[in-house]
């Protein structure tokens, strides 16, 4: 998550949704860019106003993902994280043993994507948790600019617009993922848990399974 309190505006960051893109866009591009003392990365929404309640008055922005596609980006992370770790490679020796609560859920699902979605979104409450609660406070409100994954360069220049910076014509992707498509990981039933337990998203946003954004958004 970032804040500017020149331009008034906050960042809520979503995991796997391109937020590290988004984040180096505002250390990058915006001389006051700021985290909420105390907050973690993916605060939600609410978190961020309750810690800051002045916030709340702030132009809001966040992005979203097709679940789908997001539910075998997040398992893939988690996989690499744990598998570097093991390799002795220092930054993600750091994130394994400094963020426990973060990173031991995943490994409880490693090599396991079927596991990580049937039971991993009941055991292990923020894999189970829609994009929308991230993005909306107690009293119904939403943030003011859902972006999507699928149309990220578009709706990235909208944002920038809004920052009065410059668009650019593309944006490169931290943290891609390296995986196939994601339809290639999944049989009826875990489609359907994921159909069951993002259906707000999915409501809100007018995802499906063979969502042909999606399919652009993983081949480039």
């Amino acid at each position: 998550m970032r804040v500017s309190d020149a331009r008034r505006v906050v960042f809520v960051h979503i995991p796997k949704t391109g937020g590290s893109t988004f984040d180096r866009m505002f250390d990058h591009d915006i001389a006051d860019s700021r985290k909420v003392k105390g907050s973690q990365r993916h605060w939600t929404y609410q978190q961020i106003v309750d810690k800051e309640p002045g916030i709340a008055d702030y132009w809001s922005v966040g992005f979203v993902r097709n679940p789908w596609a997001r539910m075998v980006s997040w398992w893939a992370m988690g996989n690499d994280v744990h598998d570097r770790a093991e390799q002795g490679k220092p930054r993600a020796v750091r994130n394994v043993k400094g963020h426990p609560e973060v990173w031991e859920p995943f490994a409880r699902y490693r090599g396991d994507f079927r596991a990580f979605v049937l039971d991993g979104t009941r055991a292990v409450e923020r894999f189970g948790r829609p994009q929308l609660d991230w993005l909306t406070l107690a009293d119904g409100r939403r943030v003011d600019f859902v972006g999507q994954v699928e149309t990220f360069v578009d709706d990235v220049n909208t944002v920038r617009e809004r920052l009065g910076l410059d668009p650019e014509p593309e944006q490169p992707r931290r943290n891609r993922s390296s995986h196939g498509h994601y339809s290639d990981y999944y049989d009826a039933e875990m489609r359907q848990r994921v159909a069951e337990v993002f259906a707000p998203d999915i409501e809100a946003f007018g995802y499906s399974f063979d969502d042909r954004s999606a399919v652009r958004e993983q081949q480039g």
